[in-house]
């Protein structure tokens, strides 16, 4: 979870170092397969009874949040 958490930031800090937008864009939207992949991680976590309820959602919304910015930015780079 930990290695999803930080290779979402880490792919939007790669991105933006890039040469023009649509280099850019690939890496955002490996940021969101990240996020993807650390919901999934979230609900398996939730499932096992490692996340109590309230804080299964906070971190949830959280990780919600950070994706709507990602998408938002993507959209911004047409």
């Amino acid at each position: 979870m930990r290695r999803a958490a930080v290779s979402i930031h880490s792919n939007i800090a790669e991105g933006a170092t890039r040469k023009g937008k649509p280099e850019f864009k690939q890496f955002l939207f490996m940021a969101l397969a990240s996020g993807s992949e650390l919901e999934t991680q979230l609900i398996i976590s939730k499932n096992l009874e490692y996340l109590n309820e309230e804080n299964f959602m906070k971190l949830l919304n959280s990780l919600a949040s950070i994706q709507k910015m990602i998408q938002g930015l993507i959209k911004s780079l047409v």
